[in-house]
């Protein structure tokens, strides 16, 4: 092919065209062969060229691919929102089904301001998020991240919704550690309540462990028990962003389980599907549902392919492969090898900051003082030399954000299919070695102290 015409990333750059996938692993069509180490964009959950997800999809196929969601349901659509009600802890038994995760963000917006307008509470508008969060790149998922580097370009027509610090323990804004910090920045969230006005405030909406704009920040233990407990106290709804958590990524069915809190409404994505077929979905717990369905009886969202059978059907059959496979169960295991071998890596290489993360969604810091924690600047891309020099080893890494400013830091994602084995495992952190090897020997390494 002569030249392109299709928009990548990025104009300019050449991209390996992918053959096909197998396991853990991907080949281009020159036969290199690449370890996923990032499920993609932490969304292959499950692996390459599984047959029974492709055997699932080509009976449903065979059947219809597409209603549209106004006029008909499906079998595949019923019972995948009737599965996962039985997955879902607490009462979160509703499902909207979406094509992103930034369509679930914005959906899961809509519902919280409908709740409150169905009880007569229309002033209940706005939202409260944390900065160093990234929640979508649609207006209204980006304008609740408190991501810098994404919101710049377009901060003149997005709201002004993050306004608290995350639980960035490596870099407590207030310098604490987490065994007596207090939890300060989860007693944020009821200042700035005070401050905007409960009476204004629809919900607030965080990730139970950041992704890409934090590498994998975990918040200290209780954290999440007193932030739903300022909800509650506000009389404000609690968002969970699962949708790069969920399906398993941590060891449960949602992150937020490990911290023993059931949010108002949930966001769905990535693993849901698996990277399969483009599915999301939006929780509704029948708190929220009740006025809504007392009322107008109308959720006013959707999109013409929500809910489509052919991808609800392979959604299915991923929920139905994990839950036989037993995969989940072996997630905490495999993430707690992962971590004390990249753990020994910290040992050998000064430019690890910090191993996080939790289950098999890993996130290591890059700093260029390990003593002082002082980060790289951004313009020395030291995310993208490692995200490029593992990519011609054969690695796939996710690219992060880290710092508390947003102005500098560096970070990528360690998060393989959850069906990895010891071996595999292995072979990764081999790789990541090398990686290291590699970028702390380079003059743009060394130029950038």
């Amino acid at each position: 092919m002569d030249r392109t015409y299709l928009i990548k990333p990025m104009l300019d750059e050449v991209y390996p065209v992918i053959d096909y996938g197998k396991g853990i692993y991907l080949f281009d069509r020159k036969g290199k062969r690449y370890l996923d180490g990032a499920s993609g964009a932490v969304t292959a959950n499950i692996g390459h060229g599984v047959e029974e997800i492709i055997e699932a999809m080509c009976r449903q196929a065979k059947k219809v691919s597409f209603v549209y969601r106004s006029q008909f349901t499906s079998e595949a659509a019923e019972s995948l929102a009737e599965r996962i009600a039985q997955l879902m802890p607490g009462d979160l038994n509703w499902s909207f089904f979406v094509n992103s995760g930034s369509e679930a963000i914005e959906t899961a917006m809509k519902i919280a301001i409908q709740y409150w307008q169905e009880k007569g509470r229309v002033s209940k508008t706005k939202f409260i998020s944390r900065w160093i969060s990234y929640h979508g790149i649609t207006n209204g998922a980006l304008s609740m991240s408190g991501h810098t580097n994404r919101r710049s370009r377009f901060a003149s027509v997005l709201a002004d919704y993050p306004v608290i610090s995350p639980p960035y323990c490596y870099r407590c804004p207030y310098n604490k550690k987490p065994d007596s910090c207090g939890l300060e920045c989860a007693e944020e969230l009821d200042l700035a309540c005070k401050r905007i006005g409960a009476e204004s405030i629809a919900a607030f909406i965080a990730e139970p462990i950041v992704g890409a704009a934090g590498g994998a920040l975990t918040p200290p233990k209780g954290y999440y028990s007193l932030i739903e407990k300022i909800c509650e106290e506000n009389d404000i709804l609690f968002i969970a962003d699962e949708v790069m958590t969920g399906f398993g990524r941590t060891g449960k069915m949602l992150a937020s389980e490990h911290y023993h809190v059931v949010p108002d409404i949930v966001s769905l994505g990535k693993g849901m599907g698996a990277g399969y077929a483009p599915i999301a979905a939006t929780l509704v717990s029948e708190k929220v549902i009740a006025p809504i369905k007392n009322g107008s009886r109308l959720v006013m969202s959707g999109h013409t392919l929500s809910a489509n059978p052919q991808s609800c059907a392979t959604a299915l059959a991923v929920i139905n492969y994990l839950n036989d496979k037993q995969i989940i169960k072996e997630v905490e295991t495999k993430g707690i090898y992962l971590k004390n071998l990249l753990t020994k890596l910290k040992a050998q290489f000064s430019i690890i900051g910090e191993i996080r993360g939790m289950g098999l969604l890993l996130g290591i810091e890059l700093v260029q003082d390990a003593k002082t924690k002082k980060s790289f600047p951004l313009e020395s891309n030291i995310t993208g030399q490692f995200v490029n020099i593992a990519q011609k080893k054969g690695l796939l890494v996710y690219p992060a954000s880290a710092g508390l400013d947003g102005t500098s830091g560096d970070a990528v994602i360690i998060s393989p299919p959850l069906t990895i084995t010891k071996r595999e495992i292995e072979e990764l952190v081999s790789l990541i070695k090398s990686v290291l090897t590699q970028l702390t020997e380079t003059t743009q390494y060394r130029g950038a102290d």
